[in-house]
């Protein structure tokens, strides 16, 4: 059955388009379409006027959401239920994240992560390890005891997970501190189709561009839990800054990092490689004001996540609030703040020739925005949850 979505204004991923139809059938997009245009036997849902269809928003790094935390519970159940309460919020696309913790849950993470993508229209499109390879120099909030470096069984265990998932089309994403591991490690998990990423890492910046050409594909939250930027010792950053193939993922909360920063980061890339992450914890969606990691109450305050000691674990935002965000602290177009949170974290994990835009081909993940950008509906897989009303 062919069902139209009519009469809001459409942005393909590319260009903003009036007077047009999306077209669907089942899961996926079909035809753009001028709306005199539109299929004669297809059934034709009218959406409110002045709302606008974009691709639906993807977030690689979301620790948990919704009152769930995927450390705390490692389960299919856990990782479906951070989607469902993400999406209220325009995500339709996640890897759930598994931070530094022992290995048995970790494992467990991960066989949870393969079965919530057999769910249908889950929104899980694989996992991102952030840890346990990091720096102990810079573990944020990971817990020091659990950070180690990676042996024989890690890579074995890493290649055969990110073979499991790639036959599902979902992606394998670790974050490591590149001094923490050798080229050879680096360049075996690469070529085994593990996305890598720089992060929580002390590294120098020479250390980091020879990483860099050894298959690290990006930096996690770049500028957060890495050195800060010196004249004589740039560090991995200014590797982030220079290189034009490499991809930085931003939390744009106002908080993790100071706009200005955020703003040179934009003007110093090329277009397309920076891209949102919301790093989101259990409190996002909820009114808590507080929850457990590694047994520590981590507390909610003034827009912060914090330690009783005052250390950053995590991000209090979703991604609708990240978009926000770009065009009202960051002054960017609202086209390219919407590519940041759809299309660019798609690309980065070479899932782009079936998300991130609205297309002949694509698969139907949609967020139906308002003229104050704030989430009215979503479609994961072509299945419509309206969340206000029409």
């Amino acid at each position: 059955m062919k069902r139209v979505l009519r009469g809001a204004r459409l942005f393909t991923g590319e260009r903003m388009l009036d007077d047009h139809g999306l077209v669907l059938e089942g899961e996926r997009i079909t035809a753009v379409v001028p709306a005199p245009a539109v299929p004669a036997d297809a059934e034709v849902l009218e959406l409110p006027e002045g709302a606008l269809l974009v691709p639906g928003f993807f977030d690689a790094q979301v620790n948990g959401a919704g009152g769930v935390l995927f450390n705390e519970t490692p389960t299919v159940e856990a990782a479906l239920a951070i989607a469902a309460a993400l999406r209220r919020s325009g995500t339709t696309g996640l890897l759930p994240t598994f931070i530094t913790d022992d290995p048995a849950r970790m494992r467990q993470a991960c066989e949870a992560s393969l079965q919530a993508m057999d769910r249908p229209s889950s929104g899980v499109w694989g996992l991102h390890l952030e840890g346990p390879f990091i720096s102990g120099e810079r573990p944020g909030v990971h817990e020091p005891r659990f950070i180690r470096a990676p042996d024989a069984s890690d890579l074995d265990d890493l290649t055969a997970l990110a073979a499991r998932l790639a036959s599902q089309r979902g992606r394998l994403l670790v974050t490591l501190a590149p001094e923490r591991v050798d080229d050879a490690v680096l360049g075996r998990l690469a070529s085994a189709g593990v996305v890598l990423s720089a992060g929580h890492t002390a590294a120098s910046y020479e250390r980091a561009r020879e990483s860099l050409a050894a298959g690290v594909r990006g930096f996690t939250h770049l500028f957060n839990a890495m050195p800060p930027l010196q004249g004589r010792q740039p560090g991995p950053v200014v590797a982030a800054l220079e290189s034009e193939e490499a991809w930085c993922g931003v939390i744009v909360d106002g908080v993790h990092v100071h706009p200005a920063m955020l703003r040179l980061l934009l003007r110093l890339k090329r277009p397309g490689k920076v891209f949102l992450v919301t790093d989101a914890m259990p409190p996002v969606g909820t009114d808590a004001t507080s929850f457990s990691l590694y047994g520590h109450t981590i507390l909610r305050r003034e827009g912060r996540l914090v330690t009783e000691n005052g250390t950053l674990a995590g991000a209090d935002i979703d991604m609708v609030t990240a978009v926000r965000h770009c065009v009202r602290l960051l002054g960017l177009p609202l086209e390219e703040s919407l590519r940041m949170a759809s299309l660019y974290p798609a690309s980065y994990l070479g899932l782009e020739d079936h998300l991130g835009r609205l297309a002949p081909g694509y698969r139907a993940d949609l967020t139906l925005l308002g003229p104050d950008l704030t989430v009215l509906a979503t479609w994961v897989g072509g299945e419509a949850q309206w969340y206000s009303a029409r």
